[in-house]
């Protein structure tokens, strides 16, 4: 199964792509407001409106032999404690031996932010190198799910 954090995902065709093609259920889990797709590979789960309500409800359920989808630093640690393979948008794996360190940069960037109002902005614009990234990790990650 793969499951995906789809509120703001750039890379939600991919998935539906790639699950169609290798024949996975693929999940996109939101608040609303997506386009449901006629796939039968893929289904589209609502979740209410709330902080983390989404990453819960993919935490209850991803697990060994899943894949999950996140750019949300503490909900793709639960999914890795969970046996998981977890996936940035960017095609960067989150494992057990490096999402320790992702999860501490996280929290040295939040409070760098709300030290320094003018530290503020977001990261670099998604590129068709992150898009070609993210389809390599994922069928290196489906391949790795299926053993």
């Amino acid at each position: 199964m793969i499951y995906v954090d789809a509120d703001a995902c750039p890379v939600k065709d991919e998935v539906e792509r790639v699950a169609t093609r290798h024949k996975i259920m693929a999940v996109m889990v939101s608040n609303g407001g997506l386009r449901p797709s006629a796939n039968p590979y893929v289904s589209h789960e609502i979740v209410p409106d709330g902080p983390d309500i989404a990453d819960m409800w993919i935490a209850e359920r991803a697990g060994k032999g899943d894949v999950v989808i996140t750019s949300d630093i503490p909900l793709a640690a639960k999914c890795v404690e969970a046996g998981a393979q977890v996936l940035k948008h960017n095609g960067e794996a989150l494992t057990a031996a490096n999402i320790g360190n992702v999860l501490a940069t996280r929290d040295l960037m939040y409070d760098l932010r709300a030290a320094d109002p003018f530290r503020q902005g977001g990261g670099k614009a998604f590129s068709k190198t992150d898009r070609s990234r993210f389809l390599e990790a994922l069928e290196r990650e489906l391949r790795k799910a299926a053993k």
